[in-house]
């Protein structure tokens, strides 16, 4: 096309982005930096050169791609995704969260209480009511109910909690849509 965007699995996007890093500086991503991205994404223990035999690229322009986004933020690590049901952790709930108050002190006391839970897996701050929605994983109902009511339901500035199940993971660890 000639108006600068391509088409990628029925999407469109622009085949050239802009961006500005928190230090001020002009970062520029084309096709090959997204291509460099997907495919990290989908499989992070690439060695550098199946990366840059996957995207196409020698391995020399390929490594300092890899470094300048790294560098640059976009890629903010690499992990293993572990298999929950092998580890035990059987059970999945969502939590939701209201605050009696949304005063900055009371926010951040509930959040870093948060980050002492290790069930919670994903805690997000919510615009509107409730103030937060948790993914919790944990063994089975009773641990569930125990973590419920000795440790969430008693965390500061909690006024009400409200939960549901995760009948099955339908997408889990989704890949950001480049």
């Amino acid at each position: 096309m000639g108006n600068g965007l391509s088409s990628i699995s029925g999407k469109v996007l622009p085949n050239f982005f802009h961006w500005a890093d928190i230090l001020g500086r002009s970062f520029s991503m084309d096709s090959f930096d997204r291509k460099i991205l997907s495919a990290l994404q989908a499989d992070g223990r690439l060695t550098i050169t199946e990366l840059a035999d996957r995207v196409g690229l020698s391995l020399s322009p390929c490594h300092r791609r890899l470094r300048r986004l790294e560098q640059n933020g976009l890629i903010a690590g690499y992990h293993a995704r572990l298999a929950a049901p092998k580890l035990g952790l059987n059970f999945s709930a969502i939590v939701f969260a209201t605050v009696r108050s949304s005063q900055h002190d009371e926010l951040e006391s509930f959040e870093q209480a948060l980050l002492r839970v290790p069930e919670v897996i994903t805690a997000q701050r919510l615009f509107g009511d409730p103030d937060y929605m948790l993914h919790i994983v944990c063994a089975d109902l009773g641990s569930f109910q125990r973590l419920y009511d000795d440790r969430l339901a008693t965390m500061p500035n909690v006024q009400k909690l409200t939960s549901t199940l995760v009948m099955k993971d339908v997408i889990r660890n989704g890949l950001l849509p480049l």
